[in-house]
């Protein structure tokens, strides 16, 4: 009767603030702190909440976030989107609807750098969008693709989400994480490009000219310092030569040297990237906090036991289990953004699917990706409303275009859920896995 009066306390009183416009991280911390209230008194409740707040943010690893926030703000600002466009399109230039692969590409390698799926909509999507207009593509159908391939970054490394996870997870290798996200990543936007390269041939949208083998070696090195950036932080983090802290530390040097050898960032323009960096890490880090306070809340009522409990009485069968826990993630991701979501659902479903063979690191990718579909969709999906603002095109108007790109992710999603090769292969080749 406790763990029921728990859930009914805790979630209730969250998504009630949550529908009511309370933000996130406000809504997990009165609702921890009211069921709290329920089993101990005003003192002990009080002083738990806090020290889970605080204990929650007391972690080396996490020390990374701001940091790759920070690296990911000085790329926005640093003439480096520039130069990844110009070579996914020399990639692309060739494929029917060429200028959208151009952007699947840009996000593909932007998103991979910057860690932001916003990030990547706004700078990859913003500066293809006019000239997409002019060659006269369908708006909606060059924001759809921009919506569908910008969260692509979340999973190619290096990237904070599997940080995030790695932590609220019980320490699960990044380095693991890191290289697992490869085959979801390229795999989702392989899939955005076959979709549109349909639509694309259907309405006989044109190729690019073709580029001289001089200028695509000119475009090449000029994007091989942006590059590197991978080889660097997620080679030095996979081999042991640094923590995930520390080469996030080792992409902001690397970021501000690009950005000071571009001089494409005035003293102006860095004061603004510490000015958002820092509010975005308050947002990031308050967020982990409370949802610490939530996790301490849950396991002392018993919450994640119960859930798992109650989801195994269901089926002993991994297929329906599996699959039941997809559907709560597609749904949730509507109205959560993926950080909070990620501390939320990693203790109580983290738990089900280890007991019935799961890979923690599986499970982390498998997460990741279900909230990368969550962020193209309303009432908070930050990726479609950045890419309608960029593009000027409204919801209603993207929202057919959007159906496709949805069914082709939806079926990536199972197929990294009941296929963990695709996942776990590379970690595996490395040595990565246990």
């Amino acid at each position: 009767m406790s763990v029921a009066l728990a859930i009914a306390v805790l979630f209730g009183v969250f998504f009630l603030l949550l529908f009511a416009g309370i933000p996130i991280s406000v809504s997990i911390a009165i609702s921890s702190m009211m069921t709290a209230l329920f089993f101990l008194s005003w003192e002990q409740s009080t002083f738990v909440v806090m020290q889970s707040m605080n204990l929650g943010t007391e972690s080396f690893s996490l020390l990374a976030v701001p940091l790759f926030i920070f690296a990911g703000n000085i790329m926005n600002n640093g003439g480096i989107a520039r130069r990844l466009i110009d070579l996914a399109q020399v990639l692309a230039g060739r494929i029917p609807g060429s200028l959208a692969h151009t952007n699947v590409l840009g996000n593909m390698l932007f998103g991979s750098l910057s860690g932001s799926a916003v990030a990547a909509a706004a700078a990859v999507g913003g500066t293809l969008h006019q000239r997409q207009k002019d060659e006269g593509y369908d708006p909606a159908f060059s924001t759809a693709v921009n919506i569908a391939s910008a969260p692509t970054g979340l999973l190619i490394p290096p990237t904070a989400a599997v940080i995030v996870y790695s932590t609220i997870a019980g320490g699960v290798s990044i380095s693991a994480l890191f290289m697992a996200g490869y085959g979801p990543g390229i795999l989702m936007g392989l899939a955005v490009m076959a979709t549109a390269f349909l639509y694309a041939r259907k309405h006989s949208y044109s190729v690019s000219g073709r580029t001289s083998a001089r200028l695509a070696l000119q475009i090449l090195l000029r994007a091989i310092p942006s590059l590197l950036l991978i080889v660097v932080v997620v080679g030095g983090i996979v081999f042991g030569v640094f923590t995930a802290t520390e080469g996030a530390g080792v992409a902001v040097l690397y970021t501000l040297l690009l950005a000071l050898a571009y001089r494409s960032m005035s003293w102006a323009d860095f004061r603004q990237v510490m000015i958002r960096t820092v509010s975005t890490t308050g947002v990031v880090m308050f967020l982990i906090a409370a949802s610490s306070a939530m996790s301490w809340v849950m396991a002392y009522t018993g919450i994640p036991g119960a859930i798992s409990s109650a989801v195994l009485s269901i089926s002993d069968t991994r297929f329906v289990i599996f699959l039941l826990m997809l559907v709560v993630l597609l749904v949730v991701g509507t109205f959560l953004d993926i950080t909070p979501a990620i501390l939320i659902f990693t203790p109580i479903f983290l738990p089900v699917v280890t007991e019935l063979g799961m890979d923690p690191v599986h499970f982390g990718i498998v997460l990741i990706l279900a909230m990368c579909i969550g962020t193209m969709t309303p009432p908070v999906g930050s990726v479609l409303f950045v890419s309608c603002g960029v593009s000027g095109v409204t919801i209603e108007q993207v929202a057919p275009r959007l159906i496709p790109y949805f069914v082709v992710l939806i079926l990536v999603l199972l197929a990294v859920t009941y296929l963990p090769a695709l996942s776990l292969g590379l970690p595996q080749v490395l040595g990565l896995l246990e």
